[in-house]
């Protein structure tokens, strides 16, 4: 089956190939490497990116940065191939997605890429009665597709700043199903509103391990701060309408 993500890697002096319409999409290799790539820093390092002196500066310094990570045959593009992938990565249960740690996410919220992101959607895929029990502080709840397409596609969100990147990450309980599943869809409905390899949303993750792993790693991100699982026994009877709905 096609892959959605993973691309052949692209040499740093054609960072965006030609190719023609009607050419199969996001066929891309598997993960070559089990290490976490860093573009702008760890969690901990990451203030450190943030851009000091005029913007002429600041802009010669980020494009030399974009060309020696085109220069690195293990760096991977975004959907579009404008850029590689901001955020360090981590191997996941699926090779064609991008997925980050919980430790990631909460630089994101932190605020620590803000010279480099100009919105970030963190959208959480589980059941209403789990969000209600406890999400991830500004996280929407997206649990169906018809709610991604009228969120994300009806009218799409584009940065004013075109130096600047829009981002979504997605999670469910796990991010083994929902989460990834909700993440696929979003990306083969957005590559069928554009010509190859246009996209709206052109960088998607997912985080590893879902609300469940977040929570108990970072409790003080989350409101009200506490978990419900999906099985949760007060909450059968949701559950099975949700399901339903999903199919």
């Amino acid at each position: 089956c096609w892959q959605l993500f993973h691309l052949p890697s692209v040499p740093g002096s054609v960072p965006r190939p030609v190719l023609k319409r009607g050419q199969p999409s996001d066929r891309d290799t598997p993960v070559k490497a089990k290490r976490q790539r860093r573009v702008a820093g760890t969690p901990g390092q990451e203030a450190s990116v943030e851009p000091v002196g005029d913007g002429k500066s600041v802009g010669s310094a980020r494009l030399a940065e974009i060309e020696n990570l085109l220069a690195n045959d293990d760096q991977e593009l975004i959907g579009d191939f404008s850029k590689p992938h901001l955020l360090p990565t981590v191997e996941g249960k699926d090779p064609g997605l991008k997925y980050i740690s919980p430790g990631t996410l909460v630089a994101v919220l932190m605020g620590h890429f803000s010279s480099f992101i100009e919105r970030s959607i963190v959208v959480d895929c589980r059941y209403p009665f789990e969000y209600e029990g406890g999400h991830v502080k500004g996280a929407v709840n997206l649990p169906l597709q018809r709610d991604v397409e009228e969120f994300l596609l009806e009218q799409p969100i584009v940065p004013l700043d075109s130096s600047k990147r829009v981002i979504i990450i997605f999670h469910c309980e796990f991010s083994v199903e929902r989460g990834p599943k909700m993440c696929k869809f979003l990306r083969e409905r957005d590559r069928s509103c554009h010509e190859y390899p246009q996209l709206h949303y052109p960088e998607l993750y997912v985080v590893k391990g879902g609300y469940r792993e977040f929570f108990f790693q970072f409790p003080s991100h989350c409101e009200p701060r506490d978990y419900r699982p999906m099985e949760h026994p007060a909450f059968k009877e949701e559950l099975r309408k949700f399901r339903g709905q999903s199919r």
